[in-house]
């Protein structure tokens, strides 16, 4: 039972990490150059794992592998959107 609940809380650490980290490149951070070089998704990924490391040490069902999926869902989010932006494959912003 505690496997499964421990499964479903590191599936949903990663999906929002990605998207998150996505979407905050390809909407947010479209005009930082430095968003767009190639250590960006690193330097985000070990900035999730060390903030990820304390909510792994108050909750003892989720584990250390948890904190490393995030940081890595996190660090491909961060280069997926960089090269959304590069494609331009991104929604255009509602004008006010």
């Amino acid at each position: 039972m505690f496997s499964l609940i421990t499964l479903l809380i590191a599936l949903a650490a990663v999906v929002i990490g990605y998207g998150g980290a996505r979407r905050f490149v390809r909407d947010r951070l479209r005009y930082v150059d430095g968003a767009q070089k190639g250590t960006a998704p690193i330097i985000a990924g070990i900035v999730a794992f060390l903030i990820a490391l304390p909510v792994v040490w108050l909750l003892p069902l989720v584990g250390v592998g948890t904190a490393i999926a995030f940081a890595v869902s996190v660090a491909t989010g961060v280069a997926v959107g960089a090269r959304d932006i590069k494609s331009g494959n991104y929604p255009s912003l509602p004008r006010a």
